[in-house]
């Protein structure tokens, strides 16, 4: 029975030990990074890893875990393409793990993200363009019921412009400043 009472009391004693050298990245820290290369809807898949730096120091408690420019890893976690005509493309990333003296930390982050452009004002623009000028080439051709003749074959030629340019992705590029949150604590050992 003695026996038992000391081990237990040593494993309590090297854990408290343990514990006091541990330092823990809180949950809500915020985290700021640069990432390192370019990261787009139209070609990224959801797993995908990509490397980031910190642009400022990871300060917790007034202690500097991790100095501006430590290495920071992270993951592709939503990717959606655009459609040709409406719905642009979205990305989504998280943080996975930053650099504290010398060794990757993990950590969980809620993620950043980015959508493309809209397609409304592109596409009203190509398909308006393309009937007015139908409009415009069928009227002289053949007056009045040419204008009607040329300003829906215009419409359609604009559509046609439209869903073969019409695009939109999602791009974080390469340099591009973000912040997130932790969102569980972590223990840096």
């Amino acid at each position: 029975m003695l026996r038992k009472s000391v081990k237990t009391i040593a494993l309590m004693a090297a854990l408290a030990v343990a514990a006091m050298g541990a330092t823990t990245i809180p949950s809500g820290t915020r985290v700021t990074v640069r990432t390192s290369s370019q990261l787009s809807s139209g070609t990224a898949k959801v797993g995908q890893k990509f490397d980031a730096t910190l642009t400022h120091d990871l300060v917790v408690n007034g202690k500097t875990l991790a100095k501006s420019g430590a290495p920071v890893k992270g993951k592709v976690t939503f990717v959606k393409t655009s459609g040709r005509l409406h719905e642009p493309g979205e990305i989504s990333v998280r943080l996975t793990s930053v650099q504290i003296g010398g060794k990757l930390t993990p950590i969980s982050t809620n993620a950043f993200r980015a959508k493309g452009k809209s397609h409304t004002k592109s596409n009203a623009t190509k398909i308006g363009g393309g009937a007015a000028a139908g409009a415009l080439i069928g009227g002289l051709a053949g007056g009045g019921k040419g204008a009607l003749i040329g300003t829906a074959a215009g419409a359609g030629a604009g559509t046609g412009v439209a869903a073969a340019t019409g695009k939109e992705e999602a791009v974080i590029h390469a340099e591009t400043a973000f912040t997130v949150s932790t969102t569980q604590t972590a223990t840096v050992k």
